[in-house]
């Protein structure tokens, strides 16, 4: 079967842009709707058209002011156990600091995504069940066994039990029952303050806005979600909420350990502001902070690629004509019904030609003085790949940036951060999301060993 892999901007512009055409791998959706539901990153077409308009308001930047004091305050809770940690450390601390952020992305989402209290951070507090579920369900199997492989080409296998999948239906179980619980709640606050007369209900968690612009008078009945609909919002706010923002600020830390200077003047920037809490606007309004958050996310982009599939004969333009295998000069590529396309998020976030030579350096300063070239890439944000573009581009990227914010923000003004091995012990390991793993102990899971001491001002 032919596949498709481009670097021509203007083919992948098309490409994303063209969402009812180019669609997620449909095997790919099967396996991913069994864990998460049909939630607004796997669903497709009509239905996905319809949850992202209900769902649209609840990420606006209105909204996303309001959820920044959480971000803060959670990013405050980490700085707090950090430097515990250090003071036990007679001053100098290890730490795997994408274990801890990880935990912080993930008390954030609970917060920020339905009013939920994970209290991840808080070392007294036992596991509580949406966390264990959770868990269950995106814990990596150790080995892939056949019953696995056989319900990956033939779903009917599914029905036949074994301790994966009860165990796997169970977290299941467990999640549903807590998210229809909370979406039950929710409900009835919304309903009760309707009752007084009150237009708005007192949460600002993204199910609340989500469930009530559902509930809106004025909002056709043929355009309102499920339930089943919502619920399916509930793992997907987790799994996109938490992984790709503590992964992100983790290789953020990792590159100032490699520029020192970088570092040192993105603290005295932060030090400017002399407060614990800062604003959504005031966080915005810090230009060389800016330069770090985006210059991050271009090199160490979360997600490093991507995949469509055409579902009808299509011909995509392309920006540069190029040579084909019989030695035919074409200003087009002809796409057959059923052909799988990779979208190399990373590699156009990395190109020389697009970026200049220095593509694979981190240097936050070139965004000040951008190449033209970059402006061709369609990326719904600063000129990136990394949250895609078109109808499809990831709808809480607002949400991620100003919370990757509040932690560099509130982390990089406590303490100077040093690699705790040879940066070549570091390697990315790519599943959807690229962590870091020690090169000599990768079974450890993810690792990012740093040394820790508090900053201490003149």
């Amino acid at each position: 079967m032919d596949r498709l892999w481009t670097m021509d901007t203007r083919a992948l512009n098309h490409i994303m842009t063209h969402s009812f055409v180019y669609q997620k791998p449909s095997q790919a959706r099967r396996n991913l709707a069994r864990i998460l539901g049909k939630g607004v990153l796997f669903t497709e077409g009509d239905q996905h058209r319809q949850q992202r308009r209900v769902m649209n308001p609840a990420f606006g930047p209105a909204q996303i002011r309001a959820l920044t004091e959480i971000f803060v305050e959670k990013s405050i809770e980490l700085r707090d156990v950090w430097n515990d940690e250090v003071s036990e450390s007679q001053d100098v601390a290890r730490i795997n600091v994408i274990k801890e952020i990880s935990k912080m992305t993930l008390d954030v989402i609970g917060l920020a995504g339905f009013n939920y209290r994970f209290d991840a951070l808080k070392a007294e507090v036992p596991e509580n069940a949406l966390v264990t579920a959770f868990n269950q369900l995106f814990d990596p199997q150790p080995r892939i066994t056949f019953m696995m492989i056989l319900r990956n080409f033939f779903p009917i296998f599914s029905i036949i039990p074994d301790k994966q999948t009860k165990r796997f239906d169970h977290a299941q179980d467990v999640m549903r029952r807590i998210g229809m619980e909370l979406i039950a709640e929710k409900k009835g606050e919304i309903l009760h303050k309707a009752a007084e007369g009150k237009e708005k209900p007192h949460g600002r968690d993204l199910l609340t806005l989500l469930l009530k612009a559902n509930m809106a008078t004025d909002l056709p009945e043929n355009q309102r979600l499920s339930d089943e609909d919502v619920l399916a919002q509930v793992p997907t706010f987790l799994v996109a909420g938490h992984e790709t923002t503590s992964t992100a600020t983790t290789w953020c830390l990792y590159a100032l350990t490699q520029a020192p200077e970088v570092q040192r003047k993105l603290r005295e920037e932060l030090y400017t502001l002399d407060t614990d809490t800062p604003t959504m606007d005031q966080l915005n309004n810090l230009p060389y902070l800016d330069n770090v958050v985006r210059e991050t996310l271009r090199l160490h982009a979360p997600v490093p690629a991507t995949t469509r599939e055409a579902t009808i004969d299509d011909v995509i333009p392309v920006g540069e004509p190029f040579v084909d295998r019989y030695g035919q000069i074409q200003d087009s590529i002809k796409i057959s019904k059923g052909t799988p396309i990779f979208i190399p998020i990373l590699a156009i976030n990395r190109s020389k030609k697009l970026w200049g030579e220095d593509a694979f350096e981190f240097k936050p300063e070139r965004w000040d003085n951008l190449p033209e070239a970059v402006s061709s890439i369609p990326g719904v944000w600063g000129h990136l790949l990394t949250f895609l573009g078109g109808p499809r581009a990831c709808i809480g990227y607002r949400f991620s940036l100003i919370e990757m914010k509040a932690l560099l923000y509130t982390l990089v003004r406590a303490f100077e951060f040093e690699l705790a091995v040879p940066p070549e012990d570091i390697q990315k390991k790519s599943t959807i999301v690229q962590r870091p793993i020690l090169r000599n102990a990768p079974n450890q899971g993810s690792q990012m060993p740093l040394l820790l001491k508090r900053v201490k001002r003149a």
